[in-house]
């Protein structure tokens, strides 16, 4: 039952097209998805590490050629707090927080965008998958992440947050970008000029992680 869950799973189209995602349309299929895993996850016949990585696949595939494209283009404004993309504006934690919720994750999502970056990536993720540089050189910290491994990560600076998504040891910086605020949104290389490259301080924690991804199995909130 597992391995035909998951063939399943995986097969869905989920790559990137021309044509812009129905965010709409994108929250239903988490939706679906999440009842799917989380039925799975709670039956005694499933393989639990199996789920969690179906769980972890669909995820990370889902935010990075569905989600975080929606949002590509949405302005970015300092007091931005929209939900919806490409309507209002909507500031760098909001960008992350509501992201992060919209993948069917229980997160304060006001709060968390409120909060110095640090703080709310310590909430979101164990502290062993959490690095911080100080004055390192981009090139430096991208050679980390690529031995980090692929994954999705966020990154909090000296007054901005974003994610960062290593895929097959590729990097890009994703984040509402205050250095363009029309052009807001954005996926771009670390090493281009933006607030990671130039800020002093950096702290980035691995999400998607077992943990995380069994409290969303779980239904459990974060604090």
């Amino acid at each position: 039952m597992m391995g035909m869950l998951c063939c399943i799973m995986l097969l869905v189209k989920t790559g990137c097209t021309q044509k812009r995602p129905d965010y709409k349309v994108v929250k239903a299929e988490v939706a679906k998805r999440k009842t799917q895993l989380c039925n799975a996850y709670n039956d005694p016949k499933c393989d639990k590490d199996s789920v969690v990585r179906c769980a972890q696949q669909f995820l990370f595939t889902t935010m990075t050629t569905k989600v975080f494209p929606s949002w590509y283009g949405t302005k970015w404004a300092y007091h931005g707090t929209t939900e919806e993309p490409r309507k209002g504006k909507v500031a760098c934690g909001y960008f992350v927080t509501t992201t992060i919720r919209d993948l069917g994750f229980d997160v304060p999502r006001v709060r968390w965008a409120q909060a110095a970056s640090e703080a709310m990536i310590k909430e979101m993720t164990d502290r062993k998958y959490i690095k911080r540089y100080r004055f390192s050189d981009i090139g430096h910290i991208e050679s980390e992440i690529r031995a980090w491994g692929d994954g999705l990560y966020v990154v909090g600076m000296d007054s901005h947050t974003g994610f960062i998504v290593n895929k097959k040891g590729v990097c890009r910086f994703v984040h509402s970008d205050y250095y363009n605020p029309l052009g807001g949104v954005i996926s771009e290389k670390l090493s281009s000029n933006n607030p990671l490259k130039a800020s002093k301080y950096r702290v980035i924690g691995k999400v998607l992680t077992d943990e995380m991804v069994m409290k969303w199995l779980k239904k459990e909130k974060f604090p």
